[in-house]
C-alpha cells in the first residue's frame, strides 16, 4: 500500500540510514501536508569532526521540532535515531517564506455585528495565542465550542476550513481557537503524545483548559454547555482533554484523531497513526465526555483503527442498559457508516461516522481551508447538532 507509513516512511528510514536526517525530515513533512517537499538547503562548510564526539543525550520531554539543528549536521546514526525517537527533528533552516507556507492564514469572514478577536492567554504551563468569534445575537449564557487545529494549520485556516463560524451565527454559541505555535511544535501539532502532556493540570491540557475557563467567566458562557472538538493531531488532544477534564467539557468531537494514550512519545505515534497499538492500545478512562466521532475509511496518515479504538473505550463508560443503532446513508456524494449508542432515556452519548472514499481531510469542510473535504457528511453541523441536543 503506497500510504504515508508504507513508501513515505521507508524512504525517510532509508535517509536516515545515509545520514541524512535533514532530507528524511522533508520526505515527512511532505507526507503530513501534501505540500511538495522543500528544496534542500546547501550546508554550510563544516570542519572535520572529531574522531569521538561526545553523545548528547536529549531532553526527556522535549518537544517534537523544538530543537534547532545546524544545518548540514551529521550525526552517528544511533544518535540520529535517538533524536528522532525523542521528538527532535532537524530544523531544515527553513525561510520565512517557506514556513509562511506551512501556516497560511485565509481570510475570515465577519459579518456585522459579530466579532473574531485575536487574543493571547498565559498561565504557568505556558503562553498560546487564540481567536475567539462573537455571533451577532449571542444571548447570556451561550454555549462555547473550543477548536483544536491539526498540524501546519493555523486558528485562522480552521475556522475557514470547518465553516464553524457560520454555524455559530446561527445558533449563537461562542467558538475559540487555540493556536499551536511552531515554538511549540515545528509543524503546529499539538502534543498529544507527549505524557507531560496527557495529564490535567500540565502543559498543553492546562493552557487549553485554562483558556477556556477565562472566555466562560469573561462571557458568560454556559458552564453546561462547553465543547472541545479538533482534526487529526487536534482531535487527539480533543480526546485528552475529554478524558482529562470531563468536568469542564460537556462534548468532544474527535475528526481523524487517536485514542488517548496509545503513544508516549513521537515513535510510538507513528506506529499508533498507522493503526498498531502497543499492548492493548490506549488507557481506559472510568469518565469522559460524551463523544462523537468522525473518520475517513480512506485515511491514510491516521488509521481508521484508532477511530474504532476511541468508539471501544467510550461505549465501556457507557451505562448498562444502553441502546445501539446502526445507520447507512449517503451524504455530498460519500457513503457512510452512522453508529449511535445512547443511554436509557434514548439521549446519544457517543457516535461515529465511518465515511466511505474520505482520507485525512473535515469531512464536508470549505475549499478555502486546508486539510479539508467537501463531499461526505457535514462534520460542523453534526457536532453541533450532537453538541446541543438535550
Amino acid at each position: 500500500m503506497g500510504s504515508f507509513f508504507g513508501d513515505t516512511m521507508k524512504k525517510a528510514m532509508r535517509l536516515v540510514r545515509d545520514q541524512a536526517p535533514a532530507e528524511a525530515t522533508r520526505m515527512l513533512l511532505h507526507g503530513l501536508t501534501g505540500e511538495p517537499p522543500l528544496p534542500a538547503t546547501q550546508p554550510a562548510p563544516q570542519e572535520p569532526a572529531a574522531r569521538t564526539a561526545p553523545r548528547i543525550e536529549p531532553p526527556v520531554d522535549a518537544a517534537p521540532g523544538g530543537a534547532t539543528f545546524a544545518r548540514g549536521l551529521r550525526m552517528p546514526l544511533g544518535e540520529t535515531l535517538e533524536r528522532l525517537r525523542s521528538g527532535e527533528l532537524p530544523n531544515l533552516g527553513l525561510g520565512a517564506e517557506a514556513l509562511a507556507k506551512l501556516g497560511k492564514r485565509p481570510r475570515v469572514h465577519v459579518p456585522d455585528g459579530a466579532s473574531y478577536l485575536s487574543r493571547t492567554f498565559a498561565c504557568q504551563a505556558g503562553t498560546r495565542p487564540y481567536k475567539v468569534y462573537v455571533p451577532s445575537k449571542m444571548r447570556g449564557g451561550a454555549p462555547l465550542v473550543v477548536m483544536l487545529h491539526g498540524c501546519t494549520q493555523n486558528s485562522d485556516d480552521f475556522a475557514v476550513g470547518t465553516r464553524m463560524n457560520s454555524l455559530a451565527e446561527e445558533h449563537g454559541f461562542i467558538v475559540a481557537y487555540p493556536e499551536q505555535p511552531m515554538t511549540a511544535n515545528q509543524l503546529g501539532c499539538w502534543n498529544w503524545f507527549n505524557q507531560q502532556h496527557q495529564i490535567r493540570g500540565s502543559g498543553e491540557p492546562s493552557i487549553i483548559a485554562g483558556l477556556t475557563r477565562a472566555l466562560i467567566l469573561e462571557m458568560g458562557v454556559d458552564h453546561e454547555r462547553v465543547f472541545v472538538a479538533g482534526l487529526s493531531a487536534g482531535g487527539a488532544m480533543a480526546e485528552v482533554m475529554s478524558v482529562t477534564y470531563p468536568d469542564l467539557y460537556a462534548g468532544a468531537g474527535i475528526h481523524s484523531g487517536l485514542a488517548y494514550g496509545v503513544a508516549t512519545d513521537q515513535a510510538s505515534a507513528f506506529v499508533a497513526m498507522s493503526g498498531k497499538f502497543a499492548q492493548h492500545g490506549g488507557r481506559q478512562a472510568r469518565d469522559r465526555a460524551r463523544t462523537i466521532i468522525f473518520h475517513g475509511a480512506s485515511d491514510r496518515k491516521v488509521h481508521p483503527t484508532n477511530a474504532e479504538l476511541i468508539l471501544a473505550e467510550a461505549q465501556a463508560g457507557v451505562s448498562h442498559g444502553h441502546q445501539e443503532t446502526l445507520r447507512q446513508g449517503v451524504a455530498n456524494g460519500l457513503e457512510y457508516n452512522h453508529t449511535v449508542v445512547a443511554d436509557v432515556n434514548g439521549l446519544p452519548q457517543l457516535e461515529y461516522w465511518a465515511i466511505e472514499g474520505l482520507g485525512h481531510a473535515w469531512s464536508g469542510g470549505a475549499p478555502e481551508g486546508s486539510h479539508t473535504e467537501q463531499r461526505g457528511p457535514n462534520a460542523s453541523r453534526e457536532m453541533v447538532r450532537f453538541f446541543l441536543e438535550r
